[in-house]
């Protein structure tokens, strides 16, 4: 299964960012774990400098931008491919 963080404050992008994610997601068919991180110490943690960001399985795929439902797909697509692979 996918671990997927939404790394930002809360704002309108931030949701934006997480509601293309999962239907993404719903659109390949994946499971994830999903969450969203809004403590700022944590998202810190990651060394970005914007937000919002897209983590998948530990490593960050886009910071300071929405990214489009295209893009997130393609993401998750190699990411599940990795993953099956281990």
């Amino acid at each position: 299964m996918l671990e997927i963080r939404i790394l930002g404050p809360g704002c309108p992008r931030c949701h934006e960012l997480e509601k293309r994610t999962i239907n993404a997601l719903a659109e390949l068919n994946l499971g994830a774990d999903v969450q969203k991180v809004t403590d700022f110490k944590k998202i810190a943690e990651y060394k970005i400098f914007s937000t919002p960001a897209l983590v998948i399985n530990g490593q960050v795929v886009c910071s300071g931008r929405i990214p489009s439902l295209e893009e997130i797909k393609e993401w998750l697509k190699k990411a599940a491919g990795q993953a099956g692979e281990q």
